[in-house]
């Protein structure tokens, strides 16, 4: 594989580890754990893997002789920055237990497990991806591993190739699943481990035990570079208005952390905004009076961010969507048959009054999006809906209104931008490549322990990564019940952005400054080679919630 300057120094460098996994290790047990929330029925659906400790590695005298043990490794979900990284730590790991041990890689997601494609990954073959962005090495996939006779076929190929251990790298969803297939496999006495690893840009697969998922870093890091520049030629223009759409669905921890990054006019948190139960035209009308605010001091453009999730926030629009998911399922073959310029007029004369006046509100591509695109379960797709433009126009509208009635005497150009998959394959920052490769050589260990169910645990990450506390943590404590697909069903707990944690605290201490002055921070592009307090820095988030 040919190499850019960049991948050739690199590749030459070689992650840091915390001072525990250095030599020979000894885990030690901590108190018995319980899940989040739920835990009767948590505990009742996971009688082989509920309730176990958590654990902590610590050095040890004298290296323990491991028999030869076999393992697989699984990327799953979206990609993220330092999935490389985890797999050689694992291979790493595994080596260093004994030398004999192979690792396979399932090719393109769970899905190679079940169709039992598969390949080994060599030392000449990890050698080619350490520090690497992307997936590439195995490929990753979305297929969900949930059903009895998936985890049966799956077993198949693990039984011929002897793999003791599956590690399976992904996000909530993903290491849902694992817990799933771990508490089975225990169930049936398999003989197969299996350990998860924490990965999601979007932030949200956190807790006391996981301080953050991998890939964030890397990706706030390219957002904010990118922000910083928009914001360069925002104030060297002087003439627009730039709404910068970002990932996250579930959660706004992107959305905040870039604005703690970049101090941009205005960063709308999801969370807030269900919060205090505002309608979208209270939205609207927040940056609508920061446009108005900026231009009566003579600046007539900004920077408003937005998680990508934020419709789905608003409880009339949630109250709205839900309301046409249930129409168009029953409706859907009439609604087919009505001439697409009737059609906006037929949904307002079908839905209730509240959510008439809503649909009637919005502007008609994205009215047009919501009863158009749907999922295969029949939800609309709001990930689909360009909610930086949606947000433009009424602000638009709005201010066009104010202008008639003399509250508004400036100009309102627009750029729209959504920055998604820039990040997720990014060269990951030596805080993600170092905290990849420790999740993974960490995961080997535990392999080593005969663990399973447990998710890879790296704590203590704003210390210098020496520092840093290695262990594992039982899935199941992260779990509670939740309602999917309409049955309750045990899942992760997605972490959301905390109103009272100290970074939305500190971006709300600064935002009334930052809306009305211009206070841009341009943080540049990922630094991988320096001074330690620039290229290892860890974000914003992390940082003030261990501070």
């Amino acid at each position: 594989m040919e190499k850019s300057a960049l991948q050739a120094a690199r590749a030459a460098y070689q992650p840091k580890l915390p001072k525990a996994l250095r030599g020979a290790v000894s885990v030690k047990e901590g108190a018995a754990t319980e899940s989040v929330a739920d835990q009767a029925a948590i505990a009742e659906l996971f009688p082989n893997t509920y309730g176990m400790p958590s654990l902590t590695f610590v050095e040890a005298d004298s290296k323990e002789a491991k028999p030869v043990m076999n393992a697989g490794v699984i990327l799953s979900g979206g990609q993220a920055p330092g999935g490389h990284n985890v797999i050689a730590g694992l291979f790493d790991g595994l080596k260093s237990l004994n030398p004999e041990n192979k690792l396979y890689g399932f090719l393109l997601g769970p899905g190679g497990l079940v169709d039992h494609k598969y390949i080994e990954i060599t030392a000449e073959l990890v050698d080619e991806y350490r520090n690497t962005g992307g997936f590439d090495i195995i490929g990753s996939g979305r297929t969900k591993l949930e059903s009895k006779e998936q985890f049966d076929k799956g077993l198949e190929i693990l039984k011929e190739l002897d793999i003791k251990a599956l590690v399976i790298i992904g996000g909530d969803d993903s290491n849902t699943n694992a817990c799933v297939l771990a508490e089975y496999y225990a169930q049936i006495k398999a003989g197969v481990q299996v350990i998860g690893c924490p990965k999601t840009i979007d932030g949200d697969l956190k807790n006391s035990e996981i301080g953050t998922s991998f890939g964030f870093d890397t990706a706030c890091k390219v957002y904010s570079e990118v922000i910083g520049n928009i914001e360069r030629d925002c104030n060297s223009a002087k003439k627009y208005w730039h709404f910068i759409k970002l990932m996250g669905r579930s959660a706004s921890h992107i959305a905040l952390e870039c604005a703690l990054q970049t101090q941009p006019n205005l960063c709308i948190i999801s969370e807030e905004v269900e919060a205090k139960n505002m309608t979208l035209d209270e939205v609207v009308e927040q940056v609508a009076t920061t446009v108005a605010n900026r231009a009566a001091k003579g600046d007539n453009y900004g920077i408003v961010l937005i998680p990508e999730g934020l419709i789905e926030f608003i409880p009339a629009m949630k109250r709205l969507i839900a309301e046409l998911n249930d129409f168009l399922a029953h409706n859907g073959e009439e609604f087919a048959m009505i001439k697409k310029s009737a059609k906006r007029e037929y949904i307002i004369s079908h839905l209730s009054p509240e959510n008439s006046a809503i649909y009637a509100s919005l502007p008609e591509g994205v009215a047009r999006q919501l009863t158009l695109d749907r999922d295969p379960h029949g939800n609309v797709q709001v990930s689909l809906i360009d909610t930086e433009k949606l947000l433009g126009e009424m602000v638009g509208t709005k201010l066009a209104e104010w202008k008639k009635a003399g509250k508004f005497n400036g100009k309102f150009s627009t750029q729209y931008h959504f920055f998604g998959y820039e990040g997720r394959c990014a060269a990951p920052s030596n805080f993600d490549a170092d905290y990849c490769y420790s999740l993974g050589y960490n995961a080997a260990m535990l392999i080593g322990e005969g663990k399973t169910g447990y998710m890879s645990s790296i704590k203590n990450l704003t210390a210098p990564a020496e520092e840093w506390i290695a262990g594992g943590v039982p899935i199941t404590m992260m779990m509670n019940m939740e309602r999917r697909h309409g049955e309750m069903k045990p899942v992760i707990q997605k972490a959301l952005v905390k109103l009272d944690g100290a970074p939305f605290l500190e971006y709300a201490a600064n935002r009334d400054h930052w809306a009305i002055d211009t206070c841009y921070i341009y943080p540049g592009p990922i630094q991988y080679f320096g001074p330690t307090e620039v290229c290892d820095q860890p974000t914003k988030t992390l940082i003030l919630e261990n501070a």
